[in-house]
């Protein structure tokens, strides 16, 4: 299992990095996993496709 968030490139550091503005659901170590996505709930809808939370134990 991976520990994923949410980040948000803004145009000058997409630019630097080249690649687009947008949010990127990125690794603990920075590395961009999906993206760019339009805003922050898209993206953090796929981490959870990509990562879905543990399942409760009854």
């Amino acid at each position: 299992m991976q520990n994923l968030s949410p980040r948000h490139v803004k145009t000058e550091e997409a630019l630097r990095l080249g690649v687009l503005s947008g949010w990127y659901s990125t690794k603990v170590s920075g590395t961009f996993v999906s993206g760019p996505h339009d805003s922050e709930s898209d993206c953090l809808h796929r981490i959870n496709e990509i990562n879905p939370p543990p399942k409760k134990r009854k």
